[in-house]
C-alpha cells in the first residue's frame, strides 16, 4: 500500500509540475486567463497544500518514516498553507499572496536546501541527527522526486497559483501618472 501512495504522490509531483510551469508561462506573459485567477488558482494551492500534508503525515504516521530535522521545518511552512489558502479560497481573498509567498518561499529554500544535502550528504554533517538523518531518502520515484523534491514542487506551485490568484500586479510604491507612456502599448499621440 505505501508503495502505491508513494507512486501516486510522485505523479502528483509531476502533475504539479505542469502547473506550475504553465501558471508561470501565464504570469510572464500577463496574460493570467480570467477562470484561473477567479476561480481556480487558489482551490488548485489548498488542494496542493493539503496533499503535501497528508502526504507527510502518511509517510511519518502510517509508513513509519521518522522525519528528519529538515522535513519538519518544511512542514512548519507548508501545514499553515492548507489553513490559509483554504479560507482565503473560500473568501475570495486575491491579496493571499502576501502570505503564501513568504510561507512557500521559505518552505521551498529549505526544501532545496535539503535536496542538495540528500545529493552531498557531507553538507548536512552538522544539521542532521544521526537517528534522522537528512541524507536518507525514504522514497525515491521515477528517478529524482525524493520527499523533499515533491516538497519544492509544491511549494513553488502555492507560490505561482498564489501570485495568479492577485487582482492587481505587485504595487510598486509609485502611483500610475496619466501623463506616463512607458510601458504602454499605444501611443497617445498616433492618429490611428
Amino acid at each position: 500500500m505505501i508503495a502505491v501512495a508513494e507512486r501516486v504522490f510522485a505523479l502528483l509531483a509531476l502533475v504539479a509540475i505542469v502547473i506550475a510551469v504553465a501558471t508561470a508561462l501565464a504570469l510572464a506573459r500577463r496574460r493570467v486567463p480570467d477562470w484561473l485567477r477567479d476561480d481556480v488558482a487558489l482551490p488548485l494551492a489548498t488542494a496542493i497544500a493539503a496533499v503535501a500534508t497528508g502526504g507527510s503525515l502518511l509517510a511519518s504516521e502510517v509508513a513509519g518514516y521518522v522525519p528528519c530535522v529538515l522535513c519538519w521545518y518544511q512542514r512548519i511552512a507548508m501545514y499553515p498553507l492548507v489553513i490559509v489558502l483554504g479560507v482565503a479560497s473560500a473568501r475570495r481573498d486575491s491579496e493571499v499572496w502576501r502570505t503564501a509567498l513568504p510561507l512557500s518561499g521559505i518552505g521551498a529554500g529549505i526544501a532545496a536546501w535539503h535536496i542538495a544535502i540528500e545529493r552531498w550528504p557531507s553538507l548536512g554533517s552538522e544539521v542532521c541527527d544521526p537517528v534522522a538523518p537528512c541524507a536518507l531518502r525514504w522514497v525515491e520515484e521515477f528517478g529524482f522526486l525524493t520527499l523533499p523534491t515533491m516538497a519544492l514542487i509544491g511549494f513553488v506551485a502555492i507560490a505561482v497559483l498564489s501570485l495568479a490568484a492577485r487582482r492587481s500586479p505587485i504595487h510598486t510604491g509609485r502611483e500610475p501618472n496619466p501623463t506616463d507612456t512607458a510601458g504602454s502599448l499605444t501611443d497617445p499621440t498616433s492618429t490611428v
